[in-house]
């Protein structure tokens, strides 16, 4: 009798973990794998970040923000199915220009010091102008010479977002709270 109640209680435990298992990345936070140089020198491929997935349902997303997302039909998805990480540049609303590498929104050029440009484009030359919709973010990877993000592909519908990183949570001695940059007006 007390090895059956003891067998109850172990199974009864392992049911209710993998429950709270599933809710949490269903509905809280999700582990994911950065997988592209996108996002170079910012996240490397081979790391892990925490999504959270419940604060910008609630709050919506900010300028700065690093977010996971599926890629909508018009942009080219990976074969493996393997989500977009990129940065939100452009938020509902906002009309960004990008002239010569340099990015303004509503007109006033913004200080970008986290991209990452090793000479092989994303700069002289570059330009673009995009009106959000309500319901749309521009996205951008770090490293702009190796990224297919929104000045290809065109503005990501919230939607379509699965979650912000908050954390980068591997390797180890890299673990660090990811938090947006301060923006500040861009010298002329």
């Amino acid at each position: 009798m007390r090895l059956r109640r003891l067998a109850i209680e172990i199974v009864q435990t392992v049911a209710l973990t993998i429950l709270a298992f599933y809710l949490l990345q269903t509905f809280v936070a999700q582990p994911f794998r950065v997988e592209q140089g996108s996002m170079r020198q910012t996240l490397e491929p081979g790391q892990y970040v925490l999504a959270d997935k419940l604060t910008a349902a609630l709050t919506g997303y900010h300028r700065g923000d690093i977010v996971i997302f599926r890629p909508p039909s018009t942009w080219p998805a990976d074969a493996s199915g393997t989500p977009y990480i990129k940065r939100v540049i452009g938020l509902p609303g906002e009309t960004i220009d990008l002239v010569d590498g340099v990015v303004s929104v509503n007109g006033i050029a913004i200080d970008e010091t986290y991209t990452y440009r090793d000479g092989g484009g994303g700069g002289a030359g570059e330009s673009g102008r995009w009106v959000l919709g309500p319901t749309e973010l521009l996205v951008f990877g770090d490293h702009r010479s190796n990224s297919s993000d929104s000045r290809a592909y065109g503005p990501i519908p919230t939607t379509s977002v699965i979650g912000r990183a908050i954390l980068r949570y591997f390797p180890i001695d890299l673990l660090t709270i990811i938090t947006p940059p301060t923006y500040r007006q861009a010298a002329p």
